[in-house]
Order: C-alpha cells, then structure tokens, then sequence
C-alpha cells in the first residue's frame, strides 16, 4: 500500500512539464481531495438548498453550524487515538505481525464508540433538552460515526493509501450530497440526516478496505492499552495538534461580541467562520508539494541514510547521505515556501473580487486575507512535524503541538481585545512561531543524528 510513492517518482521521471503538472496535479488530488471534498460538498448541500428554498435560510445555517461542531469535536476526540494507533500499527509491521492489526483496529474502535458515546449522551442530554428528539439522534449518531472515520482514516493514509481513502471520500461524499438534496424539504433534520446516512456509508467502506488489506487472526484485541506496545504521548500529540486546529474557532464562537446563537447551545461566528474555511480551500498547491517531497526525494535519502548506518558503510559515505536528507528537507521547505506563497500572493490579488463575486460583505477582505497566510504556513507546521515524526523525535513532536495550542488560544484572545483589524491574526502568528521553533528543532537534531544513532545501536 505504499505505492503512491512510486507513482509520483514513475511521473517525475517522465522529464516533461505535463509530466510534472501530472504529479503535482495527483499529489494536490490525493493529499487534499478528502478535505477539499467535504468542504465543496457541505457548502453545495447548503447553497443549493438555499437557493431552492430561500424560506429556509434559518433551518441551513442550523445544518451548517451543526456539521461543523460535529467535525471540530469528533476531530478532537479521535486526535488521542490517531497517532497512537498509527505508530502501533507500524512497529506491527515491522515486526511481521500483520495478523494483530485489525483484531486492535476493532479493540481501538469499541474504546473509542464507548468514550464518544458517553461524552454524546452527556451533552446532548444536559445541553440540547429544547431541541427536537430527531436533531438529538442524528448529532449523536453523527458524532460517533465521524470519530470512528478520523480513526480510521489517519490509520489508512498512514500506510499510504492515499488513493483508497480518496474514492472512498469521493464516494461517501456523493452519496452524502445526493440524499441531503433528496431530504432537503425535511429541513434541518432531512438535511442532517441524508449527512449522517453519507457518513454511515463512508465508513463502511473505510472499514472495508482495512478488512481487504489486513485480515485478522481474531476479532478484537486491546494490545494498544499495554504501554510497552505503544508510545503515549502520541496520545497528548494527536489532542493538542486537533485542539490547537480549532481554539480560535471556539473562542469566536463563545464570544458573545463576535457570535450569535444557532440551535441549542451552538454558536457561530459570521464574520469569522466563513474567511476561514474558505481559506482552506488554498491548501491544495502546499499539499502537493508536501506529499512529492515527502514521498519521493526526502523518503529515499532517509532510507538510503540507514541503510548507510545499518550497512556498515564509512563515516564520510554516511555523513554524504546526512547531507543530502537535510538538503531534501530545505529544498521541500523552500518549495512549500514558494508554491504556497504564489498561491497565496494570487489570491491576495483576487480576494475583493472573489469576496465580491460569492455575494459577501467586502468587510471579510482583510480576514480572509490573513486566513491565507495561516492556512500556508499549516501547510509548513505539518510538513515539519512529519520529518520530526521520521526522526522519531516524539517529545520534540508532543512540545510543538502544545505550544500551537497555547500560543493560538493566548494570541487568539489578544486579538479579540485588540479589535476586528486583528481578527484572525491569533491564528497565523501562532503557526508562525510554532513552524520556526519547529524548524530550529530540526536544524539541532540533524546536527548531532548521526552521533545519536550510533549511541542508540551502542546501547542496544
């Protein structure tokens, strides 16, 4: 399942413009398509119901602001299971133990359907009493489906099967946007519901494609809770990166001075929540050249690096191999840099205009603009922590996410004192300074790694 790698380089190899639009064209698809697809499609469901029945404005934002507290809060509770379970499956392989892998993909998923159902029932019980007994079932069943499918989906893309997870997605979603047109004359819980059914769909496909690729040797194992087996900060890193992800948007959203109430007690943010997520429909370009780099270039010369070490090959040969991996690394950092830059200096360029063509007030100009910025150097923040996640740097990896998470709820707060003119500057700043402390980290652990692995292979 690793074989979105070899593609790319089969691509690159072509030695041709068309063949390198080619690669960064299915790299954007596959890095991004899933996200860049729910997005398209939600905001298609709301539009086109909007402009079919324009009486029923209150009953779509209601079915806006609730898929996106349902994404925002299953992301955040499956973020203490992603990375945990995506190192856990790889030590499994690397020792050969595939047989173990779906028995704990099964133990993983009835922990977590346990943990989020709990947490559902108590908030949907204690905090949405005054909303209709349906809209309660369906934010709960959507709830728990939506944390399994981030499970299973970081599972998935982390033994590279970007392709898989795209159809599945492509699919899923389609389905999602046929019967949320098909139930749109239900209102808010027809709309709700043809989303919960499309999610429900989904991931039985997901599950699907792990049972083709991983047959078990039993039903369900619990292995993941033994600590000897897994690594728990991951645990930590997972939570704080998701929670970080959304701070900002949960203090806009409980702000009473930057939001209004939508249904129960759910609040969203005009001014803030639409530059935001239209912003990350820029994501695509960064995400292209992340996966080339770190599928081909950067993949290689770290294995070529230990194969060095591992072989037995002289200190010069090795160091030679040191230096180019950190090459790699520079190069990618400088491609998403130039890549994302272009994309984001040409959205500048477009932004009143494009505001202005979506219908909306050109007051949300010098957010989204911002917006851009931030969602550019996310592109960077990631692409960092997965090279630090290649080193096995865990602590390094668990420190940056709460510094993400600190600094964007503190800075995020300053901007709200300081007024509307710095509204989303929170955001962005915070990933500023957490991708350069990340990038010093890096700068540090390439220097002593080769001091470090031949310590490591002395104690062992």
């Amino acid at each position: 399942m690793a074989g979105i790698g070899f593609e790319l380089r089969k691509l690159l190899r072509k030695d041709s413009y068309f063949g390198l639009l080619r690669a960064y064209g299915y790299a954007g698809i596959i890095s991004s398509g899933p996200w860049v697809l729910s997005i398209l499609v939600i905001m298609a469901i709301g539009l086109l119901t909007l402009g079919l029945l324009p009486d029923r404005s209150q009953q779509i934002w209601q079915f806006l602001v609730s898929v996106t507290y349902l994404v925002a809060a299953s992301l955040s509770l499956s973020g203490i299971a992603q990375l945990l379970f995506t190192r856990f499956v790889a030590d499994r392989l690397f020792e050969k133990k595939d047989g173990t892998i779906l028995p704990n993909l099964i133990g993983l998923l009835t922990m977590m359907n346990v943990l989020a159902a709990a947490i559902g029932l108590t908030v949907l019980i204690t905090l949405f009493g005054d909303t209709p007994l349906l809209y309660r079932v369906e934010m709960f069943v959507g709830f728990v489906l939506l944390t399994n499918i981030w499970c299973i989906t970081v599972f998935i893309t982390g033994m590279k099967a970007y392709r898989q997870v795209l159809w599945a997605f492509f699919i899923g979603y389609a389905i999602t946007f046929m019967l949320g047109m098909a139930l749109r004359r239900y209102d808010l819980e027809g709309l709700l519901g043809g989303f919960v059914i499309g999610q429900g769909i989904l991931f039985y496909i997901l599950l699907f494609l792990v049972l083709r690729y991983y047959p078990g040797d039993k039903i369900a194992a619990f292995d993941i809770r033994h600590a000897k087996m897994t690594y728990r900060s991951l645990a930590f890193t997972g939570l704080f990166y998701n929670l970080g992800i959304w701070a900002d948007k949960f203090l806009f959203w409980y702000n009473p001075a930057t939001s209004e109430q939508v249904i129960g007690p759910l609040r969203a943010s005009p001014i803030y929540d639409f530059p935001i997520f239209l912003a990350y429909l820029s994501i695509v370009p960064g995400m292209a050249v992340f996966l080339i780099r770190l599928e081909t270039d950067f993949a290689e010369r770290y294995d070529a690096y230990y194969d060095a070490v591992r072989g037995g090959d002289t200190l010069g040969h090795i160091e030679l191999r040191l230096d180019r991996m950190v090459e790699t690394v520079q190069q990618g950092v400088y491609d998403i840099f130039k890549i994302q830059g272009i994309t984001v200096v040409a959205l500048l360029l477009i932004a009143p205009s494009l505001i202005d063509w979506l219908g909306f007030s050109p007051y949300y100009v010098p957010l989204f603009n911002i917006d851009i910025v931030a969602v550019g150097m996310q592109v960077l923040f990631m692409a960092i922590l997965n090279v630090i996640f290649y080193l096995d740097k865990l602590k390094i990896a668990l420190g940056l996410c709460l510094l993400f998470f600190v600094s964007n709820v503190l800075l995020t707060l300053l901007s709200m004192y300081l007024g509307a003119i710095f509204y989303g500057y929170g955001f962005a700043i915070s990933l500023m300074i957490s991708s350069l402390v990340g990038l010093a980290f890096l700068d540090r652990e390439f220097q002593k790694l080769t001091y470090q692995t031949f310590m490591l292979q002395r104690q062992g």
